[in-house]
Formats: structure tokens, C-alpha cells, sequence
């Protein structure tokens, strides 16, 4: 089994992303205002100027490792695969990740890798 099949066959983030979207639609529709205003928050935020969007998304990534969460990992690394980042600068966040979380990081970290690495793979 090559790289990818095993990365295929432990997990697959565009379903895992899928899910979570379906996930989020369904509490979309729960509770809508709360929601919109989650989405307005994320928007002013990113919309500013400084730091770039690619940075603020390296920054959550960071803070999705910290966290643990997966699906916020998820949604991250495409949105950082979008903004053209590479895999060394997602890699050197994970890095950062590990040296500041110790072991639990370092799982979530290599679990973020392996998005990055289905992601961008052809």
C-alpha cells in the first residue's frame, strides 16, 4: 500500500468535510440569527487588512491543533490549500504546534498533515 492509499484507507478528509458542512447546514437552519452572526464575525475578521488571510489561517490551524478539532483542522487546511499555501509553511505551523502542545499536538498535527497531504494530492 503506497502513502496515499494509507492515508486513504485512516481517513478522508473530503468526506470528513462534507459531513461537517452537511453538520453545519443542519445547525444553520436551527438557529439561523446566531449563526449569521458567527458568519458576520469571521468575515470582519478576515476581511481586515493585516495580518494577510493566509496568515490568520495559519493561525487557526494552530489554534484547531491546540483545540483538537478535527473538523476546524479540516475546514483550515483547505481553506490554507485555497490560499496557495505550502506544505512546508503548514508544516512549519504544525511544528510550532508540537513545540508548544507537547504529544496530544504532535497527534493532531500529523492528523493535519495527512488533510493537507490528500487535499493537494492529484
Amino acid at each position: 500500500m503506497n502513502m496515499q492509499e494509507e492515508i486513504g484507507a485512516r481517513e478522508n478528509w473530503r468526506e470528513k468535510l462534507s459531513a461537517t458542512r452537511n453538520g453545519l447546514r443542519n445547525l444553520n437552519r436551527a438557529i439561523p440569527e446566531a449563526t449569521r452572526a458567527f458568519g458576520a464575525l469571521g468575515k470582519a475578521v478576515k476581511g481586515s487588512d493585516a495580518p494577510d488571510f493566509k496568515t490568520k489561517e495559519l493561525v487557526a490551524l494552530g489554534i484547531s491543533v491546540a483545540e483538537r478539532c478535527e473538523p476546524c483542522i479540516a475546514l483550515h487546511v483547505e481553506a490554507l490549500v485555497k490560499a496557495g499555501a505550502t506544505r512546508e509553511e503548514v508544516a512549519g505551523v504544525l511544528a510550532m504546534c508540537i513545540q508548544m502542545g507537547g504529544g496530544p499536538a504532535m497527534m493532531y498535527a500529523a492528523r493535519a498533515l495527512e488533510c493537507y497531504d490528500e487535499l493537494t494530492a492529484e
